[in-house]
């Protein structure tokens, strides 16, 4: 029996090792070799400190990211998608955004996506392998009949996780625009997206935990993304969530607090605009701004793309 025959994965883990040396997120910090004998408070200070070095990286992709959001939120307009598909934590942070968007902005959960490699399970439990697999990430992204309108997202801390960039090279043979956000230069997924988004963060306090300082401008990324995106198709009003959906008593606590932050009306007349909408907020303060009743109001957001100000200048035009 030869060197190989016993050892089959030899030179593959010897290759990836190789390649894992050169990320820095991968990187070992020797000053922090004995991080394990400092006190507790020590330890956070050290944790705090290195937080505070992430909005700093993601300020210097401020342009970057401010490029791909509008290049998405102009595919949203026209009926698009947006897709997250990562492995891991990173692949944990796209769920997560995903799944926050209906309850803030009333989305639908087929408008805004989040696939994890291994499917829902590896949200808890890793499921081994997956993320090596770009077919896997084709599979998934087939089952949701790709189109140009659609934004795909592939997110890895390495920049080099096979399913990530599977994803991004998929969707881009499908005409859909690709966003590649990763935290190390020069990475093969921001080579494969229109968009590379790379956040360099540096090595990790603990070497190669990059659910730590790469995870933390991941999910800041994510939230611009969505939450800009949202903005920019008139989910807001102001700073106010006026699509925010009431499904339990805290948020329909919330949407009266909105109305009358935006209307300044009387707790009689919220509690009546929102009657009439069934609880649209959006809606009820176009009936109290716009003086107008419940069909009328929802014609004009109809007509003005779910845009409230838009609606309003029609009513009351300058």
């Amino acid at each position: 029996m030869t060197t190989t025959d016993m050892h089959p994965t030899a030179t593959t883990t010897s290759a990836l090792d190789v390649q894992l040396a050169t990320l820095t997120t991968e990187a070992f910090r020797p000053e922090l070799a004995e991080i394990d004998r400092l006190s507790t408070h020590e330890i956070a200070r050290l944790m705090n400190s290195e937080d505070n070095t992430v909005p700093a990286a993601v300020t210097e992709k401020l342009p970057h990211i401010a490029a791909a959001i509008d290049a998405a939120a102009e595919r949203m307009a026209r009926g698009g998608r947006l897709i997250y598909a990562g492995a891991g934590t990173a692949g944990r942070l796209g769920v997560l955004d995903a799944s926050e968007c209906p309850p803030t902005f009333n989305t639908d959960p087929s408008e805004v996506v989040g696939l994890i490699a291994g499917g829902p399970a590896a949200m808890v439990t890793a499921v081994e392998g997956a993320e090596d697999s770009k077919d896997l990430a084709a599979a998934d992204l087939d089952k949701l009949d790709l189109n140009a309108n659609d934004t795909v997202i592939g997110i890895s801390a390495s920049g080099r996780t096979p399913y990530a960039i599977g994803a991004v090279e998929y969707a881009r043979a499908q005409g859909s625009l690709t966003i590649g956000l990763s935290c190390n230069a020069d990475s093969a997924l921001a080579a494969a997206a229109e968009h590379g988004l790379e956040i360099v963060t540096g090595p990790e306090l603990l070497t190669g935990s990059t659910r730590l300082k790469a995870g933390t401008a991941q999910k800041l990324v994510l939230n611009m993304i969505s939450t800009i995106t949202m903005i920019r198709l008139g989910k807001t009003y102001g700073n106010l969530m006026v699509d925010v959906r009431a499904s339990n008593e805290k948020l329909r606590a919330r949407s009266r607090r909105i109305v009358s932050l935006a209307t300044g009306a009387s707790d009689r007349e919220i509690e009546a605009a929102l009657a009439a909408t069934d609880g649209e907020v959006k809606n009820a303060i176009l009936i109290i701004l716009g003086e107008v009743d419940g069909h009328t109001a929802a014609t004009l957001l109809h007509e003005s793309n779910g845009h409230l100000r838009a609606a309003l200048a029609a009513v009351h035009p300058r």
